[in-house]
């Protein structure tokens, strides 16, 4: 690929962008929003403007709504000779293009499970999508033109193609995406009026839960409306876990010796659940999930300590595998827990003391 066209040059569309002009390849700008687009340009993201001759792939990254109108305009001013989308739902899209009349042999459905907090430009980086999924829909129409450029597309930004339907794409983000930012939104509302203390003391468990829910309202207002029947499908389920987590606590706190049993059970059930549905998620690089040992380290709030401390664990010939780092309320301190190989902790913590680290037991 020599050359391309994205148009939507928010965080996904802006780092496609700079994914692909890192690996040299031409990149020309377009967005409806003037300053989101001089502001993607001005990070080295491609040059503002259509391109005299059609680009080789064009990636169309607007809302799932918008994609049909954008395709089919592109298409008719011949902007590309295959194009793509990175919406995050597929279905309805696909659908939509097709009953705009888009040539479905130069098109292909695409999206990359990546993404971040903040939105725009500013937050895009050219190393988002590295090692990530990215699903690709193709269709009976679909022409090898299309599939190959996408293929391309995706291996110059560094990720991983996954083929799926779009029906089943839609149901899959349903549940590993949609739903659990709604989730993620409900429990960090719990916080808009919480106490002053209660908020001083949040730690890493409620920080984990909430992080999604500082996302952009009205983007995942546009997501969730594009697949609002598979999240529905996904949180009712829950709802009905949820209803059975508030009897079984219920129990717990009434004064029925046999209902507390009974829902001591019915507790340890859903939590038992919840491990056997953890161990699916996938660990490092798309393995199994492995079981690693914690060495729990104290830091002072203090520039260049997290490198030293990295310096030392280097030093000791240990590899990271995760890293979590618990800031103290009210304290220029921290704890920094450190996950390894299980027959590395015991040497790491050694020598860390050796170093004058203080490791908690």
């Amino acid at each position: 690929m020599r050359t391309a066209a994205v148009i939507g040059t928010g965080l996904i569309g802006t780092s496609v962008a700079l994914a692909l002009t890192r690996r040299g390849v031409a990149v020309y700008l377009s967005d409806r929003d003037e300053s989101v687009l001089r502001t993607a340009a001005s990070l080295g993201a491609g040059q503002v403007g259509d391109p005299v001759v059609p680009v080789d792939l064009a990636v169309v990254a607007v809302p799932p709504a918008y994609v049909a109108t954008v395709l089919e305009e592109a298409q008719r001013r011949g902007l590309a000779t295959t194009y793509t989308d990175v919406a995050s739902v597929k279905a309805g899209p696909q659908a939509a293009a097709a009953a705009h009349g888009v040539d479905q042999k130069t098109y292909i459905g695409g999206h990359p499970l990546a993404g971040r907090e903040v939105a725009g430009p500013l937050a895009g980086r050219a190393d988002l999508f590295d090692g990530r999924p990215w699903v690709l829909t193709p269709t009976a129409d679909t022409g090898r033109d299309a599939l190959n450029r996408a293929l391309e597309l995706i291996s110059l930004c560094g990720a991983v193609p996954v083929v799926m339907d779009a029906a089943d794409h839609d149901h899959a983000v349903a549940l590993i995406s949609h739903a659990p930012h709604v989730v993620s939104v409900l429990m960090a509302a719990r916080l808009e009026h919480a106490s002053e203390d209660a908020a001083r003391i949040a730690g890493p468990g409620v920080r984990d839960v909430t992080r999604i829910a500082a996302g952009d309202p009205l983007l995942w207002q546009e997501i969730l409306s594009s697949n609002a029947a598979a999240v529905a499908d996904v949180l009712e389920e829950y709802a009905s876990d949820l209803s059975g987590a508030v009897i079984a606590l219920r129990a717990l706190a009434g004064d029925d010796a046999d209902k507390r049993d009974a829902g001591r059970e019915d507790l340890v059930a859903l939590l038992r659940r919840g491990n056997a549905g953890h161990s699916r998620v996938p660990g490092k690089h798309g393995a199994p999930r492995a079981v690693y040992a914690t060495v729990t380290v104290v830091i002072s709030d203090a520039p260049g300590e997290l490198a030293r401390l990295f310096a030392a664990v280097g030093a000791a010939g240990v590899n990271i595998e995760d890293v979590r780092i618990e800031h103290s309320p009210g304290q220029q301190a921290g704890l920094v827990t450190l996950q390894v190989a299980p027959d590395s902790a015991d040497r790491l913590a050694e020598r860390l003391g050796e170093r004058g680290w203080t490791v908690q037991s």
